[in-house]
């Protein structure tokens, strides 16, 4: 990931300054990268990025995780301070928020033992969450971003198109989705998120757990996948049939298509996050699988595979450009087969742009 501008922490100085928040304090997270370009580990050993509303960022960090924070770029934007394995870290976060009766907006991913040694630091202090002000800037991607999640979405595409010519019958679930694995790294992907491998009546569950179920002919098979590419993600589903698909299964899939075609198409700057979710499920309802149809229409990708914003019902949010998220309606019929397609999406000046170009008809696997 390119190391961030300091536009951004500029961006959340005026945001924590808006809503009368003293200083921010995120540890391991896609917080913490977003603002600083560090991937820190999650360890016993707190690390923490604070950033006061007028003050210097620090980045408290281990002793021995010095050279990885350095390697990062993050001291283009803050300086980092670290401490010893016999050092009081919690003495480095107090020196950088200064007040005690701060009011201090927390990272939610940090773990509790740091967020209570903080209170214990700062009884005095109001503790908020983090979110109030990151999500409102992470929620838009900018070109740099858009460029990453585009070539995340093309490593999962050649994925799926290469799967469209593997023999998966006879071999199991586990294999499948080392094979996905595999190729997203071959494709380019820094990391693989995860590998979801549902063949036949486990593609019922949306997020089933590969396992030692050998795939056979007649089975529904439901590949969902993702890997990073310069931080980013990608989140694809494919749902396939292993030789001859299964009764009803194809009648299904046409409703499943139409439904994910009509989100795609009521995508647009200003539409209520909620109006994509009601228009998959229009389709999908009006066709008889309403109950069947089990989890929200979306969510939103990045830093993160799942952040705002929600495509969901009572999610009114009205999106605007810049807006990355999932489309991907299901359909499950319990202990007979499922089915999911899912694209990832950007929000347009005037529109919207599909970043999957995976073929979206279920392909036939032998």
């Amino acid at each position: 990931m390119t190391a961030p501008s300091s536009k951004r922490l500029t961006r959340t100085r005026a945001e924590m300054e808006r809503a009368g928040i003293d200083a921010l304090i995120v540890g391991p997270s896609a917080d913490l990268r977003y603002l600083t370009g560090y991937d820190a580990p999650l360890l016993e050993r707190p690390t923490m990025l604070v950033l006061p509303v007028g003050g210097e960022p620090v980045l408290v960090v281990p002793e021995l995780e010095r050279p990885r924070a350095e390697d990062s770029g993050a001291g283009d934007v803050v300086r980092i301070v670290t401490w010893n394995e016999t050092d009081d870290p919690y003495a480095r976060v107090r020196t950088a928020v200064g007040a005690d009766h701060a009011t201090l907006a927390v990272g939610e991913r940090m773990w509790a033992t740091f967020l209570l040694a903080l209170q214990d630091v700062y009884p005095a202090a109001v503790f908020s969450r983090a979110s109030r002000i990151l999500n409102a800037l992470r929620i838009r991607k900018d070109a740099t971003e858009l460029d990453a999640l585009r070539s995340a979405a093309a490593a999962a595409d050649g994925v799926a198109t290469g799967l469209a010519g593997e023999r998966v019958s006879g071999r199991t679930e586990r294999e499948v989705a080392r094979w996905i694995s595999d190729a997203l790294i071959t494709r380019g992907c820094e990391q693989v998120g995860f590998a979801i491998v549902a063949s036949g009546p486990n593609s019922a569950s949306p997020h089933h757990e590969p396992g030692d179920r050998v795939i056979e002919r007649g089975d529904a098979l439901v590949c969902d996948f993702g890997g990073t590419i310069d931080g980013y993600s990608s989140d694809i589903t494919r749902t396939f049939c292993v030789g001859e698909p299964p009764d009803g299964f194809a009648d299904a899939y046409a409703v499943l298509a139409k439904a994910q075609d009509a989100a795609v198409s009521a995508v647009a700057p200003g539409v209520p996050a909620e109006d994509v979710d009601a228009a998959a499920r229009k389709v999908i309802d009006a066709a008889g699988y309403g109950d069947a149809f089990i989890h929200r229409t979306g969510h939103g990708i990045g830093l993160d595979v799942h952040e705002e914003p929600y495509i969901v019902a009572g999610n009114a949010e009205p999106l605007a450009a810049g807006m990355t998220f999932s489309v991907e309606p299901g359909i499950y019929l319990r202990d007979r087969y499922g089915m999911r397609l899912e694209d990832i999406v950007a929000v347009t000046d005037d529109g919207v742009e599909r970043l999957n170009a995976a073929p979206r008809n279920p392909v036939v696997l032998t």
